[in-house]
């Protein structure tokens, strides 16, 4: 019986979540607050928290300069954590492909850009740029047009379309802007503001064979399975602290097939080796969780948030509002939801939810010059959180409203 089976996945679900939750020494040690500011950050597993304390207390070196026992665990580990990275990328060609750390997922952009992109284009050439997705996928392509431009190359620059209805891109329009000329797309997987999938896997289609896709995947990997294979893009780029990993550490991916290959230029100096560390544990922990079931998980609760907040009328839930209801059919939000308060302001309203126990993101989020430019209230969701967080910010919501 379908009904029987829903509500056994359920509860598998919930028992699964009970047991990933309490390994969060973070989350356990504070039970009267709500973390709900994911997309910034994600909390640590204790798996993490050991491999990190494990590291420092017995081979903590630096890497690629000695030749002790210490340097060439480091010099492996660093190695190790780049094939890592691949296999949790799906990657298609692994022999063909590279990984470079880097301190997030701005910094990896700010690379591509302005150690590869600038070289590869020529007087004339076209690219097309997501004016609404998060500033750090939109000011580090601009840098590198404008410093072309300084030494006399003209690239022009073409916008992203997307669905007004939904915010995903328009793939249709995008199809319709592609010229002979066209030799870089850069795209986001999951938007940080409306929480959507923007369907990457559709854009190879719509640009061509030869175009090079860049993909910010900052809001997808670790929260959801991600394909290197399926997606078809040149460079994905991430943040490992997003990904239950340490602060200052992220990685370039990059396929290597169209265009030179890619390596960041000058020194580089000693690489975050804990930080390094941390990611290989935080990609272990992952696949031992199940990013299928973390994806899975996260999107029913921000459904159930959206579900409550389409209720409430002093509340505006920003992006599709096709996909607010539980039951809709159009593509559920994976753990983001951003929304406003009729009358009031943003930033008040995140002060106030604190004084209630939960902490959120109130500002106007990052967003590119054509995005979302008000102040607006971010609940960003990972698999740390329960049911009972939401319904409790339900609670407090209602009786705001």
């Amino acid at each position: 019986m379908p009904g029987h089976a829903a509500a056994t996945e359920a509860e598998d679900l919930a028992a699964w979540h009970s047991a990933l939750r309490a390994q969060f020494p973070i989350v356990a040690g504070h039970p009267g607050l709500a973390y709900l500011d994911s997309a910034a950050t994600a909390q640590k597993p204790q798996a993490v928290l050991d491999v990190v304390q494990e590291y420092l207390t017995t081979s903590n070196a630096n890497a690629g300069r000695g030749t002790y026992p210490w340097a060439n665990r480091t010099t492996s580990l660093i190695e190790d954590t780049g094939r890592r990275v691949k296999t949790f990328l799906g990657d298609p060609d692994p022999d063909t492909s590279a990984v470079h750390f880097v301190s997030g997922t701005t910094e990896g952009l700010r690379l591509v850009a302005l150690d590869w992109l600038v070289h590869e284009l020529r007087d004339g050439d076209e690219i097309i740029l997501p004016f609404a997705d998060h500033e750090a996928n939109l000011s580090p392509w601009l840098e590198a047009v404008e410093s072309l431009a300084r030494q006399g190359t003209r690239v022009t620059v073409r916008e992203m379309p997307y669905q007004a209805s939904s915010g995903d891109y328009d793939t249709d329009r995008l199809a319709g802007l592609v010229t002979s000329r066209t030799r870089f797309v850069a795209v986001t997987h999951v938007h940080h503001v409306y929480g959507g999938d923007m369907n990457v896997h559709r854009i190879r289609r719509a640009v061509g064979p030869d175009a090079v896709i860049c993909m910010d995947a900052a809001q997808s990997v670790g929260h959801l399975p991600v394909s290197m294979k399926a997606l078809d893009v040149d460079f994905a780029v991430f943040s490992g602290h997003k990904a239950l990993a340490l602060p200052g550490t992220g990685a370039v991916w990059s396929r290597g097939v169209r265009g030179a290959p890619f390596a960041p230029r000058g020194w580089g100096g000693t690489p975050n080796t804990v930080g390094i560390a941390s990611l290989h544990a935080a990609l272990d922990w992952l696949d031992r969780a199940g990013v299928e079931r973390i994806e899975r998980w996260t999107v029913e609760l921000a459904s159930r948030l959206t579900d409550g907040l389409r209720t409430l009328p002093p509340y505006h839930v920003v992006g599709c509002q096709l996909s607010l209801a539980k039951g809709s059919s159009v593509q559920q939000r994976h753990g983001i939801v951003t929304f406003r308060h009729r009358d009031i302001d943003s930033a008040d309203l995140g002060f106030i939810l604190f004084s209630h126990g939960f902490m959120v993101r109130a500002d106007s989020l990052c967003q590119g010059r054509a995005g979302e430019n008000r102040s607006s209230v971010r609940v960003s969701l990972h698999a740390y959180n329960s049911r009972h967080e939401v319904d409790r910010l339900l609670e407090v919501l209602t009786e705001l409203s």
